[in-house]
């Protein structure tokens, strides 16, 4: 165990008392990738089946459903304390992909099943990072989010590499309907997990106000959203941050167009392999350095910088390596500094803004940037004509916006967490 200790805090900065509870937090974030990874690779094989009009239904409907479930998550934070609102997110959908498994077999793959499915999983995949990562804001203060979360977020990283292996090992011996019994298992565990988190005799690692119900009203989220311009800037963080992620995934799907399918599958592996890899690396030793060194609001602006730069270099040389080497560096530059950086912004609100408003941006604001995103896209190539290099110097000065208000967010934060900190100093004040 001191081995462990000494290890931990000199590589990831975290305090022996610290220990238990990052590492719980770890495996929790763990689990659910593991589970996200594995029921992905069943989903998007689903789409090759359909036509490109079938599919564009299917995300509008995903949309619809990711509504509802805001809804009805907010719903569920005002009847629900919090030490049982997160387990039961999870076990609910861990419980909807078992009765697609238990459908399967009793019906059989039928249209409607498999489309079911898709969207499932399609809002499942926001929501259970989104529900996580509000947790974690209400369990760890400020000072801690810096140097742990970071190290917290590589538990995700490490789950979506180990996912994908077990799905490639696992699916010519148990068959693909067999494999939704593995998430549905999986995302029992944080019921198991959180609950030693919450019994955590450490003042610092239980749930804040743990058995208190939170109140409001299902749409309480959409309304805490529009009443803060914090809040409002955190969604334009996000809503820039998916549109950019999303031209920049038309322009490697274009650019692929003359690679054969077997050839672009190998290269999208190894695009995967790498983000993880190196989204773990840096997640598990270098984030909490990076925050604690130049602060947050240096950290924000890291990747929208690096992203503003490589379009640059792609705007004037449009070659598939260039476009390939900005999708790693982004996507885990992403996994690994910009979304812990970005999850530390919520420790500065109160608890129902942590929990209702927190998930109409991780949800409705990203989806809504996936598909604004992609009409604008077809928009400046089949309306406006415009070629690949055109549109990366258009990317490149959203990704300067993108910078600039992840600064704007950055100096924000750390003038409310400077307030908290005098306060707390004089109650008088």
């Amino acid at each position: 165990m001191n081995l462990l200790s000494n290890l931990l805090k000199k590589w990831a900065v975290i305090e022996p008392r610290e220990i238990r509870g990052t590492l719980i937090s770890f495996v929790v974030i763990f689990t659910l990738m593991a589970s996200s990874s594995i029921l992905k690779p069943v989903r998007d094989s689903l789409a090759s089946g359909w036509s490109d009009a079938e599919t564009s239904q299917l995300f509008t409907l995903t949309f619809a459903a990711s509504a509802v479930a805001v809804m009805l998550y907010g719903w569920l934070c005002a009847r629900i304390d919090k030490k049982k609102l997160v387990p039961v997110v999870y076990s609910v959908f861990g419980g909807g992909f078992f009765c697609f498994h238990v459908a399967i077999q009793v019906i059989g793959k039928t249209p409607l099943i498999d489309k079911s499915f898709y969207v499932l999983v399609g809002v499942f995949t926001l929501f259970n990072v989104s529900v996580f990562w509000s947790l974690m804001a209400d369990v760890f203060s400020s000072e801690q989010a810096k140097r742990l979360f970071g190290f917290i977020a590589s538990g995700a990283s490490l789950g979506a590499i180990v996912g994908p292996l077990v799905t490639v090992v696992l699916v010519r011996l148990v068959g693909v309907d067999h494999l939704l019994i593995i998430p549905s298992v999986l995302l029992c565990l944080p019921w198991i997990l959180l609950s030693f988190l919450g019994r955590s005799k450490d003042g610092d690692f239980t749930i804040k106000g743990k058995n208190q119900v939170i109140g409001g009203n299902p749409f309480a989220g959409f309304l805490l959203l529009f009443k803060s311009s914090y809040m409002l800037l955190i969604s334009l963080f996000m809503f820039l941050y998916t549109f950019i992620n999303t031209l920049i995934y038309f322009e490697l799907k274009n650019l692929m167009v003359g690679v054969d399918a077997a050839h672009r599958v190998q290269i999208l592996s190894g695009v995967e392999l790498a983000v993880n890899i190196l989204a773990l690396a840096t997640a598990m030793f270098g984030t909490s350095r990076l925050t604690k060194r130049f602060g947050l609001a240096t950290t924000l602006g890291m990747v929208p910088a690096v992203v503003a730069l490589g379009m640059v270099m792609l705007s004037i040389g449009p070659f598939l390596w260039v476009a390939l080497i900005l999708q790693v560096i982004a996507r885990a530059g992403n996994y690994a500094i910009t979304r812990p950086a970005r999850e530390m912004l919520f420790t500065a609100v109160d608890q129902e803004t942590r929990y209702k408003a927190k998930s109409v941006i991780d949800i409705l604001v990203y989806r809504g940037g996936d598909s604004v995103s992609a009409w604008a896209f077809t928009g400046l190539t089949h309306g406006l004509g415009l070629t690949l290099g055109p549109i990366a110097l258009i990317v490149a000065c959203l990704a300067a916006i993108w910078m600039v208000v992840g600064h704007c967010l950055g100096r924000y934060y750390s003038r409310t967490e400077e307030g908290s900190r005098q306060l707390a100093l004089d109650p008088v004040t």
